[in-house]
């Protein structure tokens, strides 16, 4: 193995398994960071083989309610991005279509995105190191599925399993997401703390966490708090949340506050509101390009409040296609939420972002 900048050249044999485990101590790598993204070319050769790659070295902890990066305090600039391809239309899978959404995510002044709601093709992965971009992968666990059927786990394990063994040595990927938007329960609960417990005896150098369930404090419809046991078990605090949308409509995120006593840092999953681009009105519009620009001022306003907010990706970058959004003329087999069309042209909340991040 050698490193040919740190001047690292090392060499060993395998045991009867082909695995072997050292350690390098070096003093003056220079550590990879969202403001210097620095790659180090690494080779690794047999006498049969030879892998050449790019490698990043950096650190990414958390501290009470703080993530650190290289132990310096970061906030997440995020964005939550599906694998698509706008204008070219359909899956994203080139090297192409990965850079242009990374450089839409840039343009946000993104400094983190969050890859929804499954793995992602390895040439986003490759472009974020290069980028300087921060990320979090996530499992396809979602929803209600089948939490006690023992082939399920091991389907999520071994799709968890595969994405760590690609992309454990990417300097970018900072968090492993176990689960979107799964209701509370025993069998639950289990089922991710034993994904979790798989995480991290084979990776222990990343956080983990979930888009988690939220719910009313003490009662109070008002104030809103993670009571989710699996709270416990993650570095990080995330949830969805869609005030204004979902939940009401964009005043009332004027009455809600959140109480989160969990002394961990908080990133906001998703929020975020459906809107035409094109389709103009009042701000109290639903489907209009001001109704969303509303929704994004006023969230931000409120998601402020919280303390322990460290990050955020609304949903989402581009629209998607999505066959459950049937409304004519506006959604017509579209999740509209994006805030670039699927043409590539801007909505007006892409700039209420834009200027928040």
């Amino acid at each position: 193995m050698s490193i040919p900048e740190l001047n690292i050249n090392y060499e060993t044999l395998t045991d009867k398994n082909g695995i072997v485990k050292f350690d390098i101590t070096h003093t003056k790598i220079c550590y990879w960071s969202t403001s210097n993204p620095k790659l180090y070319n690494i080779t690794i050769e047999t006498i049969e083989d030879q892998t050449i790659d790019q490698i990043g070295f950096r650190t990414i902890t958390t501290k009470g309610s703080d993530i650190l990066l290289n132990g310096k305090y970061i906030f997440l600039k995020g964005i939550s991005i599906h694998e698509e391809s706008p204008i070219r239309g359909g899956r994203g899978h080139s090297k192409e279509d990965a850079k242009q959404l990374l450089l839409w995510a840039k343009e946000l002044g993104c400094n983190y995105v969050r890859l929804a709601h499954y793995p992602h093709n390895e040439h986003m992965l490759r472009l974020a190191d290069q980028m300087g971009i921060l990320v979090w992968e996530e499992n396809p666990v979602y929803w209600t599925i089948q939490w006690e059927n023992k082939d399920t786990f091991a389907n999520a394990k071994q799709q968890l399993s595969e994405v760590i063994d690609r992309d454990k040595n990417r300097a970018s990927v900072i968090i492993w997401s176990m689960s979107n938007e799964t209701p509370t329960s025993e069998a639950r609960n289990e089922f991710l703390s034993k994904l979790t417990s798989f995480t991290r005896t084979k990776d222990p150098t990343r956080l983990i966490s979930a888009a988690l369930e939220q719910s009313d404090y003490n009662g109070n419809k008002f104030i809103r708090t993670i009571s989710d046991e699996f709270a416990n078990k993650v570095d990080i605090l995330s949830f969805n949340q869609y005030i204004g949308w979902y939940d009401g409509l964009v005043e009332k995120c004027a009455t809600i506050s959140w109480k989160i006593d969990q002394d961990k840092p908080v990133v906001i999953s998703e929020f975020g509101a459906g809107a035409k681009y094109g389709l103009h009105g009042d701000k109290e519009t639903r489907w209009t390009e001001e109704y969303q620009e509303h929704l994004y001022r006023e969230t931000l306003k409120m998601l402020d409040s919280i303390n322990q907010l460290r990050g955020i990706s609304p949903w989402i970058l581009v629209d998607l296609r999505s066959p459950r959004r049937v409304l004519p003329d506006i959604q017509d087999n579209w999740n509209r939420k994006g805030l670039i069309s699927e043409n590539g042209e801007k909505k007006k909340a892409f700039f209420i972002l834009k200027s928040y991040l």
